[in-house]
């Protein structure tokens, strides 16, 4: 119930997942551990120290995703850019899941600043590729958002050919954005869910697309959005920002974060949720949101 707002976990080898969040709490990324999904450790800051290229301050360092490659695990980021004095995405690298992460670049890795900036990159591997998804941040200056993908080099810290768009706030209950995605692969087919609409109201919701191959072309499902708010006491509030995960039992699992029920009616706090994801029939299908306890993984 701590405020963990764009929340991602990866899972080691060793079986401990991590998860990492927007900046709170004093930290440029919160990073937590835990062994079962349910009961964290939080942990000190992943990445202290913001690169040269990036403003310092302002709560500007958001939905970081991590990947481990090789013998380092790489994290992408999003921050504020000095230049262009628009959010955009760095990447940094590790030793150790939990950090201390470093970017030692001068400039940004993805910073489409004539395009309202660069945000929520999230990395994908298919088999030995490695691709990377994000959103242009349009809506902060009146323009279309489009969820962009471009592969990456095998070490994960460069690009390769030219980014594609995949999708686009073409649907009504996207409002004036999309952003978030997560690709996910299940059975043969791929999936790239994103979260849709404003975040900071009741109609932030979570949709999907069905695509060919992680290059696209990708298409909307029509029963989206497949997790909104539910108004049932307790309610659940703008769910959002979602990432998939595989317990160690080999069951999928949607984890997201909502807003906390306001005090005074503004919404403040975003926590943490996390529900079975089922595939019925090749759609995906959240269970929930769930406003009581359910089964542990």
């Amino acid at each position: 119930d701590g405020y963990f707002a764009d929340p991602f976990v990866l899972t080691t080898t060793e079986g401990i997942y991590y998860a990492y969040a927007t900046n709170a709490s004093g930290k440029n990324i919160q990073v937590a551990k835990s062994t079962d999904l349910v009961k964290w450790e939080m942990l000190v800051d992943a990445m202290p120290a913001l690169p040269s290229w990036a403003k310092l301050g302002g709560s500007l360092v958001w939905a970081p995703e991590v990947m481990h490659i090789g013998d380092k695990y790489v994290l992408y980021y999003t921050a504020r850019d000095k230049e262009s004095n628009k959010q955009c995405v760095g990447v940094a690298t590790s030793d150790k899941p939990e950090g201390r992460y470093v970017d030692s670049n001068d400039k940004p890795f993805v910073c489409q600043a004539d395009q309202g900036g660069t945000i929520d990159a999230s990395p994908f591997r298919d088999g030995d590729k490695l691709y990377l998804y994000w959103k242009n941040d349009g809506n902060c200056c009146g323009g279309i958002t489009y969820i962009w993908e471009q592969e990456l080099a095998p070490d994960g810290l460069s690009l390769v050919g030219e980014p594609k768009q995949l999708l686009s706030n073409d649907q009504r209950w996207e409002g004036v954005v999309i952003e978030a995605p997560t690709m996910w692969k299940q059975d043969g087919k791929y999936y790239i869910f994103f979260s849709g609409n404003v975040y900071n109201t009741i109609n932030y919701a979570v949709g999907y697309a069905t695509c060919d191959a992680p290059t696209g072309p990708c298409a909307d499902a029509p029963e989206n959005p497949i997790l909104k708010t539910d108004t049932d006491k307790p309610p659940v509030l703008g769910p959002g920002h979602q990432t998939v995960v595989l317990d160690k039992d080999g069951e999928t699992w949607f984890v997201y974060h909502a807003w906390a029920v306001p005090v005074g009616g503004q919404l403040e706090k975003r926590y943490v949720y996390i529900d079975r994801l089922t595939f019925d029939g090749g759609k995906p299908v959240v269970h929930g949101p769930t406003q009581e306890p359910q089964p542990r993984p």
